[in-house]
């Protein structure tokens, strides 16, 4: 079993400038991430938001089958900050430095431009189990502030820092590509986003990839 690069059983917050500890100053990202989520939701109207549709969103069909891999992803990237923080210290400040940059990003777009989907079905072609979670899932995660989309956003970084992971096997890296595409999909098949959403998470996600590996493709562009 590999051995943690750093023994975080002797952090203490007083530590925390420390610099085998000052990375996870930047887990404070998420804090700033969710009260400012918290203020757009509370503090914007739903009838001020732009509804967000475009002719594709109506050919790609409600399935509750892609709830698991939607879901999957809160376990993702808990499982990717983990292993990096555990692991690979570089690693976990560019995941954590990309995340940070798509949520300031995402959340600039909400408030300068307020939007919401209105995909929903109103009824469910099936009645099962994956189709009450999903109920269950429109009851706490609203219908506005969606385009771009983080689920989108974050995993694409997600798979950008795996790829690069050189302890990691193939099968894995392998394994969350599948995974990020089949989250891709099921933000807009079980209709909690429009396909608009995923297409305007990726100038986001360039935009964080430039910033986070702008010496990998720099020097990428010189030997070209």
């Amino acid at each position: 079993m590999k051995k943690p690069v750093v023994d975080y059983r002797e952090f203490r917050l007083s530590r925390l400038n420390e610099p085998r500890f000052s990375h996870l100053k930047l887990l404070a990202g998420w804090i700033g991430y969710f009260a400012l989520y918290f203020i757009t939701e509370n503090l914007i109207p739903a009838e001020k938001c732009y509804v967000v549709h475009i002719p594709l969103d109506d050919l790609i069909p409600f399935h509750e089958g892609f709830l698991i891999p939607y879901v999957f992803w809160y376990l993702l990237i808990v499982i990717s900050l983990l292993y990096f923080a555990l692991y690979n210290i570089d690693g976990f400040r560019k995941l954590q430095t990309y995340i940070i940059i798509t949520q300031v990003v995402a959340m600039v777009i909400y408030i300068v431009f307020p939007n919401m989907q209105d995909l929903r079905p109103t009824e469910f072609p099936r009645d099962n189990f994956l189709t009450k979670c999903v109920q269950f899932l429109y009851a706490f995660d609203t219908d506005t502030n969606v385009c771009p989309s983080l689920h989108v956003a974050y995993s694409l970084g997600i798979m950008s820092v795996w790829l690069r992971e050189k302890d990691a096997s193939a099968a894995w890296r392998g394994f969350v590509v599948v995974a990020v595409i089949l989250i891709c999909l099921s933000t807009m098949f079980i209709k909690q986003h429009s396909a608009m959403d995923f297409f305007a998470a990726l100038p986001v996600c360039l935009l964080a990839e430039a910033v986070v590996y702008r010496e990998f493709w720099r020097d990428k562009l010189r030997r070209k």
